[in-house]
């Protein structure tokens, strides 16, 4: 009876979970996402732009919005907190958002699977001959195999699970845009802008100020 117990936990907690994250994975995104990755809200929220950076009227960036969608699981937002900074010190005025990308929809769904797939090899291996028989199936000779190294076995499966479970998550992101336009993709470019090359890129697309179009070159 505590077999049973144990196994109804192990096969019930990870079925509970995995219908959870279906439901967050064919919910409705924020509002922020629902655009196709090309083409991103060219009206922010004003209330959130009043929190990221407010607007200095007359500043060489004003009315100039830029968004940076990064990927978050591959440590970029470093680099795109570098890129704010540097954007809202050469252009006053400009507002810059900082987005998520995620990956693409199979890979979002087949890292809500890993979970359930690690947990049930290490079931199948800890209550593997009482689950086999129980499913009219004879344990195949790699199971014996794998049992005899019980705790070795749920290790590897465990690390190997998380490392693929980590590449699942990860788009590899870094694409800017500026007044909803794409000025530069990762993706695309296979590598990162450099300030110099992304201020030149924001700066070429302001509109004339007082203070002028290219005030980001003078301050360099």
């Amino acid at each position: 009876m505590a077999m049973d117990r144990v196994q109804l936990l192990l096969v019930g907690l990870p079925a509970l979970l995995f219908i959870s994250d279906l439901s967050h994975i064919f919910a409705p995104p924020p509002p922020h996402l629902r655009h196709p990755h090309g083409h991103p809200p060219r009206h922010p929220d004003p209330a959130a732009a009043a929190i990221q950076q407010p607007n200095l009227e007359g500043g060489a960036g004003f009315g100039t919005t830029v968004e940076l969608q990064f990927c978050a699981s591959c440590s970029y937002k470093g680099n795109a907190m570098t890129m704010k900074r540097m954007l809202e010190t050469s252009f006053p005025g400009i507002n810059v958002f900082l987005h998520n990308y995620p990956p693409a929809f199979p890979k979002r769904v087949l890292s809500k699977i890993m979970p359930v797939i690690q947990v049930g090899a290490i079931a199948t291996i800890m209550a593997g001959d009482q689950i086999f028989p129980r499913l009219g199936i004879t344990p195949p000779p790699l199971f014996y195999s794998l049992r005899a190294n019980r705790f070795g076995t749920m290790a590897t499966i465990w690390l190997i699970g998380n490392f693929a479970q980590s590449f699942l998550q990860s788009s590899g992101a870094f694409e800017v845009y500026c007044n909803g336009d794409l000025v530069f993709s990762k993706l695309a470019e296979q590598r990162f802008p450099s300030e110099f090359e992304l201020r030149d890129l924001i700066g070429s697309r302001l509109p004339p100020s007082p203070f002028g179009k290219n005030m980001g070159n003078v301050l360099s």
